[in-house]
């Protein structure tokens, strides 16, 4: 079954067609990655996905539904979450604060049952804890549990912003070179948990990476971008050994 689907999308920014007539369908269960070398597009196509940015041409449907002109906040909501690049967390708040920021998009009681405490507000945040309690216990976060994001390795960090986008429930997570920053058993690591991710959560997973190690190990399907057009997709074994790939990405 397709869960999402990018149906010749198209974005210009002035004189540059930073993302052209690309299409792709990514499959309930999925792990797919988009590779490309720099400025070839992949980052505008997640922000297109992620309403970020509006189309200038084609249509995105997420679970048989056209969400190309929904609002930017209402996408989490769909079970759409993602990660970025550039690590945005609340450094001077605890990695379980920062995960119960991911459960935002999941509501509460009325804000009356809140200030009150009700019963209904006290099971609300029950089943909020409870749901990252075991994203704390499926990325191993534990021990940091109670530490302040900002005193924290780098390392540590990508993985919390990992929790809290798998904190909203997502039926799909979008992430953003997951193993930048990483060094090769962080992004071994990184590389369990992404699995994890699809065969305990359920969760399918779009993904932009560099790391063709990282590729190799976790996709099912890969799409190779240049200069914002479609050069392939196929399985990773297939995909990195496309001439065309090898002269745009991995270098003739």
């Amino acid at each position: 079954m397709t869960l999402f689907e990018g149906r010749n999308l198209d974005r210009r920014f002035g004189g540059i067609h930073a993302v052209r007539d690309v299409s792709f369908a990514v499959e309930e269960g999925e792990i797919f990655t988009i590779i490309g070398p720099n400025g070839a597009g992949k980052s505008t196509l997640f922000n297109l996905i992620s309403r970020i940015y509006d189309l200038g041409g084609g249509s995105l449907v997420y679970d048989d539904r056209d969400i190309s002109r929904i609002a930017p906040h209402k996408v989490v909501g769909l079970g759409i979450a993602r990660t970025f690049q550039n690590i945005e967390l609340f450094e001077n708040s605890t990695v379980l604060s920062n995960l119960l920021v991911g459960r935002h998009s999941r509501g509460g009681p009325a804000l009356w049952q809140e200030l009150l405490f009700t019963s209904a507000a006290r099971q609300s945040e029950i089943a909020h804890r409870e749901r990252v309690e075991d994203v704390i216990d499926l990325l191993d976060l534990q021990e940091h549990r109670d530490a302040r994001v900002g005193g924290l390795p780098y390392g540590i960090r990508k993985v919390v912003e990992l929790g809290r986008a798998l904190a909203s429930q997502p039926r799909l997570i979008l992430l953003d070179e997951p193993s930048s920053g990483l060094n090769p058993d962080e992004t071994e690591d990184m590389s369990y948990w992404i699995r994890d991710i699809r065969s305990q959560l359920g969760v399918t997973v779009l993904m932009i990476e560099h790391d063709m190690s990282l590729v190799g190990m976790v996709s099912d399907r890969v799409l190779a971008l240049d200069h914002g057009e479609v050069l392939a997709i196929g399985q990773p074994a297939e995909i990195m050994a496309n001439p065309r790939v090898i002269e745009a990405y991995l270098g003739g």
